[in-house]
């Protein structure tokens, strides 16, 4: 970690250069070719992320990401965000941080799939800020969750997933997915509950976050920023994967839980900013 702050392992049906190496962060310039992890035509996820040395991802059995031809991942490009480039300065160009991948031919039971939820907005200075997220899974589709991972960077003190399922009173019931410090080592952990998430159950995601600083920070991409992101890894049987990749809202100060439109209820409040 020391080296590279963390890493995106991207599913791209094209990349986003014909180059074996491009600037493909949100920091591009100067003369050197930049561009997105993926091609802006062809479908992109995010199947892995890895952060503060956090040891490697076992994959339950039968479980596995389809890639391929006939699948929508015909590329894979890894994205790695530096912390410092002092190794770099003399001209040394050799780096081995990177990801070992294990493929199979042979065809899974179980496909694997990641939903990424996040946030945009600010945080005021001075302040303890919820950043928080919701969406409505409308697919026709049974998930079965094993993991999630956290990330923020400085400022995350808790981030914290959950289903939500509303009974027939019209009482939403959270369930826990994951709840963690950001700033520990940030690998998929396994989730708090594998209990399988169904259409019209809904998926929410907050990250507490404590500035003293005297500036606004923002949602970005270097260290100066913030992000606030919840992974969640999960399989579907006999079936493919959602078609949704990626769950964000606005973010503070546009969006909370608490808004009008958001309609949830019996929100546990204290729980989701504890650890």
């Amino acid at each position: 970690m020391a080296t590279a702050h963390h890493m995106l392992l991207y599913g791209c049906g094209e990349p986003g250069s014909e180059s074996a190496v491009w600037n493909c962060g949100e920091m591009a310039g100067g003369s050197e070719e930049s561009g997105s992890p993926c091609g802006s035509g062809a479908p992109s996820q995010i199947i892995y992320a890895w952060a503060r040395d956090a040891p490697k991802l076992e994959l339950p059995k039968e479980v596995g990401f389809k890639v391929g031809k006939d699948s929508p991942i015909k590329y894979i490009v890894l994205q790695v965000h530096y912390a410092h480039i002092d190794k770099f300065k003399d001209g040394t160009t050799y780096d081995d941080s990177g990801i070992f991948i294990h493929y199979t031919t042979q065809v899974l039971s179980k496909q694997a799939g990641v939903l990424l939820l996040g946030t945009a907005g600010y945080i005021p200075p001075q302040t303890t800020e919820h950043m928080e997220t919701l969406c409505d899974i409308q697919e026709d589709k049974v998930i079965h969750p094993f993991a999630y991972r956290t990330h923020t960077h400085s400022l995350g003190r808790v981030v914290s997933g959950y289903r939500i399922r509303k009974d027939e009173a019209g009482v939403d019931h959270w369930t826990l997915l994951g709840k963690r410090d950001p700033l520990t080592p940030q690998m998929f952990y396994p989730v708090e509950s594998s209990d399988p998430i169904r259409r019209n159950d809904r998926l929410a995601a907050r990250c507490t976050m404590e500035s003293n600083r005297t500036r606004i920070t923002k949602i970005g991409a270097t260290n100066e920023d913030e992000m606030c992101n919840f992974y969640l890894m999960y399989y579907v049987e006999n079936d493919e994967p959602l078609q949704m990749k990626y769950c964000f809202s606005n973010g503070p100060p546009l969006f909370h839980w608490t808004n009008r439109e958001a309609e949830l209820n019996n929100i546990p409040d204290y729980d989701a900013s504890h650890l």
